[in-house]
């Protein structure tokens, strides 16, 4: 895996992770186990299009 689909993947996690946090702070939620749950979390999406074979930037579906 070269560095541009490492930086794809990053980013991929970061659209995701952040403003479910962002959210759930302005909410008024100041848990840090909460919010780490949250952040954790948010690693569901990355992992979800590397496993669609229909994604052609990365996953399954991605020229090696």
């Amino acid at each position: 895996m070269d560095t541009k689909k490492l930086v794809a993947i990053a980013t991929t996690y970061a659209r995701a992770a952040v403003p479910s946090v962002v959210a759930l702070y302005a909410a008024g939620v100041t848990d840090p186990k909460t919010l780490a749950y949250a952040f954790l979390s948010a690693f569901i999406a990355p992992l979800w299009k590397a496993l669609d074979p229909k994604a052609k930037e990365f996953g399954l579906g991605s020229k090696k």
